[in-house]
Parts: structure tokens; C-alpha cells; sequence
């Protein structure tokens, strides 16, 4: 009787046997994750958001805001799926970043070429299926899910996934030895070391491994000032027109996470952009009830640029300078969410969308 009424007691608002199901489903996809590599992983989120959004656009499925129960920022596919277990970026995609991180220390990484980047940043990696490899990743899905939950549990005004994406590569670097900034006396924001070509530089005076520059942009063709503001603007106006047209503030995040397959099969010069899509599409619904489609998409284009903006900011503190992946999108998306959370606690906007509040 005690053991049937403890099983009834809901954690973080799910019964305890389907809350065992979601930490095994999680464990699974983290490894999952690592085993495809992060980016690839990251590729099938679009396409499962394209999927998921698609179908609840024609059946009407989405309709209000309110019809998302606490705690989820999804419905059907798009929810139990592409941010799920399955294929949710702060399982899948954080536990692959963090399984290279681990991997680069423990030879499950080939040696980088000449050029390169420090090889735990290589998350287009496909990681294969070592044991210790996968149940690292395993263990980091877990975590992503666990800080998901917590987050949309208190009604944290954010992205409750991106911010486990941020904080999971806060863990994997803590865990794994790695510098949280690494930057050292260097400039934080300066990219001219990259631009000449200057390589790091021991204490002792000499280079540390000659392959290694001093400065590693997130995104070579994607970190000067006026270029990231143009493509911001340019997903801007593109997420909120989808957001017009379709009342979905995630289908134009599952375009721009799906075109990131032609990033990762080679192709030069992709632009990243789901961190601009998926705050413009929001923010354009968030003013929808008291604006028509011009101010909408005015909206969306000012945070659009917002997205991209504050994602290089973060790229330049928290990338270019240390070891592994920290994801500027994903804490560029936590801004912009929590900003907009913010505009509707003070009454500017009327709604805040999907984004839990407290």
C-alpha cells in the first residue's frame, strides 16, 4: 500500500514510473548523442522540430499557449521528441559535447592536424561506441534532463533547455579539468590574435602545441561585429514572418538547427542561427496580441539581432579562449528568453509565450 501511494507522488510533476522511464530514455539519448556526435544529433533536433511542428500546424494541435502543460516548452513530436529524450539539446547535444571532452582526454579522439582546433571542440565528431565514452554521455543526459526539470519546476523565466546546455558545459569542463574561460591576460573580446594568426604561448615562453592559435572563434566566417548583426537581422525578419504565418515560435529553430547538417558535411560558410530564430519567433507572438504583423515582425527582427549579438559575446568569453564546446546559442537563447519573460512580468508584452515564469 506505502509503495503503491509513493509511486503515485509526482516528481517534478511526472508519477514516479514514467519519471524512471524519462532517466533511462535520458541516460539513453546522452549516449546516443555522443555516439552520432553533438552536432549531429543537434541536426536531427531540426529536423524532428520541422516534423513535430508541421503536424501540429495541421491539426490545429497547438492552438493556444495555455494548451502546454508546465513544465514543457512543446507538444506531440516536438515535445516529446525533438525536445525530449530522444533528440533534446540539453540531452543529446550537451552530453555529446561533454563526451568529447572526456574523449579527448582519455584517446578517444584522433590527434589534431595542423590548424586545428583543440580536439574536445570538435563536436561534428562522431564518437563511436566505446563504453566509457557513451556512459559518460549517458550520465550528462541525465544531468541535462534533471536541470530542465528543476528549471521549468520553479518557473525559472528562461529557455528551461538552453539553460541546461550553458550549465552542463559548466559541469563538463569543472569535471573534466578544463578551464572555464582559459583566456588568461588575453583581451576577452579581441579576434585580431585569430586574424594574425598568433599561436598560444606557454608560461615558460614557448608554444603550447604548435597547432593550437591563439584565439579559436566559435565560427571563423561568423564572429565580426557588423556580419552578425546582418544575419541577425536577416533570421530575424525570417523567424518572425514564420511565427506570422504559422502561430509556431519553434518551427523557424527547427529550419535553422536542420541547415546546420550542410555545417557539418563540409559545407563553408553556413550561418548558425537558431539562437536568432527561435527569440525572434517568440518575441513576434509575445507582441502578437496587441500589435498587427508589422510591429510583429519588427519585433522579431530586434531580437533576432539581440540573439546573434549576445551569442558572440558569449563565443568570445567562453569559447575562443578554453578547450571544449560551450554553446553560444544555447546561452544566447537564455538571454533573450529571460528578457522577453521579463518584458511581460512588467507589462510590456502581453504574453510571454512559451517561456515558464514564476
Amino acid at each position: 500500500m506505502v509503495s503503491g501511494l509513493l509511486l503515485q507522488i509526482p516528481i517534478f510533476g511526472v508519477e514516479v514510473p514514467r519519471f524512471i522511464a524519462l532517466l533511462l530514455a535520458a541516460f539513453a539519448g546522452g549516449a546516443f548523442g555522443a555516439a552520432i556526435g553533438a552536432l549531429p544529433a543537434f541536426c536531427f533536433t531540426g529536423f524532428m522540430v520541422i516534423a513535430g511542428e508541421a503536424v501540429n500546424i495541421l491539426v490545429a494541435e497547438l492552438g493556444s499557449v495555455l494548451d502546454i502543460a508546465g513544465g514543457e516548452i512543446g507538444v506531440g513530436v516536438t515535445g516529446s521528441i525533438a525536445f525530449g529524450p530522444v533528440f533534446g539539446p540539453h540531452i543529446s547535444f550537451a552530453a555529446g559535447a561533454a563526451a568529447a571532452a572526456y574523449a579527448a582526454k582519455n584517446d578517444g579522439l584522433p590527434e589534431p592536424s595542423d590548424g586545428d582546433y583543440h580536439p574536445a571542440k570538435d563536436i561534428a565528431y562522431a564518437l563511436g561506441t566505446r563504453p566509457d565514452i557513451l556512459a559518460v554521455g549517458g550520465v550528462f543526459g541525465i544531468l541535462g534532463l534533471l536541470i530542465t526539470r528543476v528549471s521549468a519546476g520553479i518557473g525559472a523565466p528562461w529557455d528551461p533547455i538552453a539553460i541546461a546546455v550553458v550549465l552542463s558545459a559548466v559541469v563538463h569542463r569543472l569535471v573534466f579539468g578544463y578551464p572555464i574561460i582559459g583566456a588568461g591576460s588575453n583581451n576577452l573580446l579581441d579576434m585580431t590574435p585569430f586574424e594574425k594568426g598568433e599561436e598560444r604561448v606557454a608560461a615558460d615562453g614557448g608554444t603550447v602545441q604548435a597547432t593550437r592559435l591563439a584565439v579559436e572563434p566559435w565560427l571563423p566566417h561568423q564572429y565580426k561585429w557588423a556580419n552578425v548583426a546582418m544575419i541577425g537581422l536577416v533570421a530575424g525578419l525570417l523567424g518572425g514572418w514564420i511565427a506570422i504565418v504559422t502561430g509556431s515560435a519553434f518551427l523557424g529553430f527547427g529550419i535553422s538547427a536542420a541547415s546546420l547538417t550542410f555545417l557539418n558535411l563540409g559545407v563553408e560558410k553556413i550561418p548558425v542561427t537558431h539562437h536568432m530564430t527561435l527569440p525572434a519567433s517568440t518575441a513576434a507572438l509575445a507582441v502578437a496580441p496587441m500589435a498587427g504583423e508589422p510591429t510583429m515582425i519588427i519585433a522579431a527582427a530586434v531580437f533576432g539581432i539581440l540573439g546573434a549579438l549576445v551569442g558572440e559575446v558569449v563565443q568570445r568569453i567562453f569559447y575562443a579562449h578554453s578547450d571544449t564546446h560551450f554553446d553560444p546559442p544555447a546561452a544566447a537563447i537564455v538571454v533573450c528568453t529571460f528578457i522577453i519573460a521579463v518584458l511581460f512580468l512588467v507589462g510590456v508584452f502581453p504574453t510571454a509565450v512559451w517561456i515558464p515564469l514564476p
